[in-house]
């Protein structure tokens, strides 16, 4: 069986723990989609000059404008063949903070080359990060953020590094309890910390076969350049 992950990550993908094997063998092979549910017990932004790139990324679902604690959530990750044939999870996240929800949307396809995962940010797909998933020692996965490219009609450019920022995200299994737990770092290389949420989540699996993808989850438009 494969998926998308476990492709990216080759041989380290069999030292996750096997929960999060599961979690992240869901893909078409499986025919597994997953849905979380659980509760942010922070998320938090940096220096008060982040928050205008903040609300501008919330207008197109990219980043949550918003700090907030113990903010219930959901997260669907569900796989489905986008409109140039390429296999994509989704990896929608809901925060219900209070006043309306807010949504930090993401679409993952295998990159060229298959030793990376491409990470399609928002309602349309205007920002492309590179993903590079690992395995650490007690099992649970790291990823961690490369290039990041700005696509809209022609044109197509890296982010500087002046304005971008690296992600990092850690998600485990708590065998006390039964949950998941993750936790993502958004730091600039000079400005520091920008953004970032630490929860926990339960997960159910369903037959995406059966249950298909529901209205609003595919994005509004789609980047056919890896």
């Amino acid at each position: 069986m494969t998926s998308i992950f476990r492709t990216a990550m080759g041989a380290s993908f069999d030292r996750l723990h096997p929960e999060l094997r599961r979690r992240f063998s869901v893909g078409l092979s499986s025919g597994e989609a997953c849905t979380g549910h659980g509760v942010m017990d922070r998320i938090w932004h940096g220096r008060a000059f982040v928050k205008p790139f903040l609300a501008l990324g919330g207008t197109r679902n990219i980043l949550v404008p918003r700090q907030g604690r113990h903010v219930p959530f959901t997260i669907e990750n569900v796989p489905y063949t986008d409109g140039f044939g390429r296999e994509t999870v989704t990896f929608v996240r809901t925060f219900r903070l209070p006043g309306r929800p807010r949504r930090f949307d993401a679409q993952m396809v295998l990159a060229p080359g298959g030793d990376r995962i491409l990470d399609y940010l928002g309602t349309h797909q205007h920002l492309a990060t590179e993903l590079r998933p690992s395995a650490e020692p007690d099992g649970s996965l790291l990823i961690r953020s490369g290039e990041h490219r700005f696509r809209e009609g022609p044109v197509d450019v890296r982010v500087p590094e002046l304005i971008g920022a690296t992600a990092e995200v850690r998600e485990s299994f708590d065998e006390r309890t039964g949950r998941f737990r993750i936790r993502v770092d958004v730091t600039h290389r000079w400005f520091g910390p920008l953004f970032g949420y630490e929860g926990s989540f339960t997960a159910a699996y369903t037959d995406v076969r059966t249950c298909g993808v529901r209205p609003g989850l595919r994005p509004v438009r789609e980047e056919r350049r890896a």
